[in-house]
């Protein structure tokens, strides 16, 4: 094999592994903008003609985070969205991926919490140099119900508690002990 081929097909490998890992943090990145109600950061990952489907909920993707975070925000207090097995097929410009979600979302009334699980189905395109959603379809497999209440039995005291906007410490550059500031339990 020829040092010049042996480049090329570097090359090539390199470009999947790049490809590969800026698709995973554009679906990452979906997820984190959507538990922090970030919608600028759940905004950039979806192209400007890119839709969400969430059951009955069809939204263009820009205009997605603003409206889940709507409904969102009128029944529960917090979310975390959890992605797990992920898997990736690229084609050129366009990837279609599955990555399994689970998600918790803890009621207002301060005992409930919800679990669901489920997926979501991506085609991922590749424009001007970008990756981001053209589409994404949801799927709900299960549900079940908790009790948080032991959040608020004193169990928990001290430990950071998350905000749904960029005072949230994971927004902190640089991420300091001592002078960030952060809500607890």
């Amino acid at each position: 094999m020829s040092v010049e081929h042996e480049l090329e097909e570097l090359r090539h490998e390199l470009r999947h592994v790049k490809d590969r890992i800026a698709i995973l943090d554009c679906v990452m990145n979906q997820s984190r903008g959507h538990d922090r109600h970030d919608v600028e950061l759940m905004a950039s990952v979806y192209h400007h003609d890119g839709v969400d489907e969430h059951g009955p909920a069809v939204a263009r993707g820009p205009e997605y985070g603003e409206q889940s975070n709507d409904a969102h925000a009128s029944v529960f207090v917090d979310h975390l969205h959890n992605i797990t097995t992920h898997t990736c097929e690229i084609d050129g410009d366009e990837a279609h991926c599955e990555s399994y979600v689970i998600g918790a979302m803890r009621a207002r009334d301060g005992k409930s919490v919800y679990l669901f699980g489920g997926r979501y189905l991506d085609r991922i395109e590749r424009r001007d140099g970008e990756w981001k959603i053209a589409l994404r379809r949801c799927t709900l497999e299960w549900t079940m119900q908790g009790d948080t209440s032991l959040l608020a039995s004193g169990a928990f005291a001290g430990f950071i508690k998350g905000t749904w906007d960029k005072s949230d410490p994971s927004y902190a550059r640089p991420l300091r002990l001592d002078e960030t500031p952060v809500e607890r339990w």
